[in-house]
C-alpha cells in the first residue's frame, strides 16, 4: 500500500471517532493501546487511588505509634524495676524502723528522696483510704449495745498541734524532715481520715474516749482545737495527769486501758497511727493503725524529688 493509502486510512478512522462523540455522553480518551475511558470514569479512577494511597499512610502511621509505644514501654519496664525494688525496701524498713522506734540516723539514704515520692504520688493516701476501708468493714458485722459502754479509742495527737515536748518521737521527726509540704500534706491527709473514721463510727451509734500523750494542763486549749477541727459528741478526752508525764507512753496507754475496762467499758478497737497506743494488753477486739510517711523516718533535707525515668 501506498504512503498516500495509510494517510487516507488514518484521516477516515479519526473522522469516523469524532462523528460518533455526539451520540455519547462526555468526550472520551484514546490510548496507544485502543483502550478508551470518559472523564467521569477517570476521576472516579484518580479518587479511587488517592483514598488508597491516604489508608496506606494512614495505616503506616498508627503502625508507627504503636511501634514507638510498645518501644517506650519495654524501656520503662526495664528503667523502673530497679526504683520499684527500692521503693519496697524503704516500705519495709520503714515498718521495722517504726516498730523497733530507729531513728533518722538509722534511716537508708536511698530512701530519703523516695519519702517525698511516697507522699506526692498518692501513695500515702492510698494506705490510708485503705486502712479506713479496713476499719468499715470491721464496724459493718459489729453493733454497740445500748448501755454505752461500748467505745472506740482513737489517739488523737495526730490531730492537735504538733509539740516536741509532748509528742511521740516520730510526729517530731515528721515536722523536721526537712520538707515543708511533706509535714504539711501528710498532716492533712491523715486529720481526713481520722474526721471520716469519727463521723462515721459515730453515726452508727458508736461512742468516744480520745487520748492524748499531752500534759491535762493543755486540755481547754487541745478541746478548742479538736471542735474547731469538726469533733463533737466524744464521751470523754483524756490526757496525761502530773504523775504520769514521766511514764513510758506504752505504760501511759495500757494503764489507761486497764482503768478503762475495769469501770466496765467494752473496747471495740483503737486507732491510732503509733504503735505505742496499739501494744499491750487490754486492747479490745481489733486494733487498727493509720499508716505513717515514710519522711517520718528522715530529717535530710529533700528538695529534690525523685524522678523515675520514663
Amino acid at each position: 500500500m501506498s504512503a498516500y493509502a495509510h494517510q487516507a486510512e488514518r484521516e477516515f478512522s479519526a473522522h469516523s471517532l469524532s462523528s460518533r462523540g455526539g451520540s455519547e455522553m462526555g468526550s472520551r480518551y484514546m490510548v496507544e493501546s485502543g483502550f478508551y475511558m470518559t472523564s467521569f470514569a477517570a476521576t472516579i479512577f484518580i479518587g479511587a487511588l488517592v483514598t488508597v494511597g491516604v489508608v496506606f499512610i494512614t495505616l503506616l502511621i498508627a503502625l508507627s505509634v504503636m511501634l514507638q509505644s510498645c518501644e517506650n514501654r519495654s524501656k520503662g519496664v526495664i528503667e523502673i524495676q530497679k526504683p520499684n525494688d527500692d521503693y519496697n525496701y524503704c516500705k519495709i524498713f520503714a515498718l521495722h524502723a517504726e516498730l523497733n522506734n530507729l531513728g533518722p540516723e538509722d534511716f537508708p539514704s536511698i530512701c530519703r528522696s523516695l519519702a517525698v515520692q511516697h507522699i506526692k504520688e498518692g501513695q500515702y493516701e492510698r494506705e490510708l483510704n485503705s486502712t479506713k476501708q479496713l476499719v468499715e468493714k470491721y464496724f459493718d458485722s459489729v453493733v454497740p449495745l445500748n448501755d454505752e459502754l461500748d467505745v472506740v479509742l482513737m489517739d488523737i495527737d495526730d490531730i492537735l498541734p504538733s509539740n516536741p515536748q509532748y509528742d511521740h518521737p516520730l510526729m517530731y521527726q515528721l515536722n523536721q524532715c526537712g520538707s515543708k509540704c511533706c509535714f504539711e500534706e501528710a498532716k492533712h491527709l491523715k486529720e481526713m481520715i481520722f474526721l471520716r473514721l469519727y463521723t462515721e463510727l459515730q453515726a452508727r451509734g458508736w461512742s468516744f474516749i480520745l487520748l492524748s500523750r499531752k500534759p491535762d494542763t493543755l486540755r481547754n486549749a487541745s478541746i478548742d482545737h479538736l471542735i474547731s477541727a469538726g469533733y463533737r459528741g466524744w464521751s470523754s478526752v483524756i490526757m496525761r495527769s502530773d504523775d504520769e508525764m514521766e511514764m513510758d507512753s506504752r505504760e501511759y496507754f495500757l494503764r489507761r486501758r486497764l482503768i478503762m475496762q475495769r469501770k466496765g467499758f467494752r473496747i471495740a478497737c483503737v486507732i491510732s497511727s503509733q504503735m505505742d497506743a496499739l501494744t499491750g494488753p487490754f486492747s479490745g477486739q481489733r486494733i487498727f493503725k493509720l499508716p505513717n510517711p515514710m519522711c517520718y523516718y528522715s530529717n535530710h533535707p529533700m528538695e529534690k524529688m525523685y524522678a523515675p525515668k520514663l
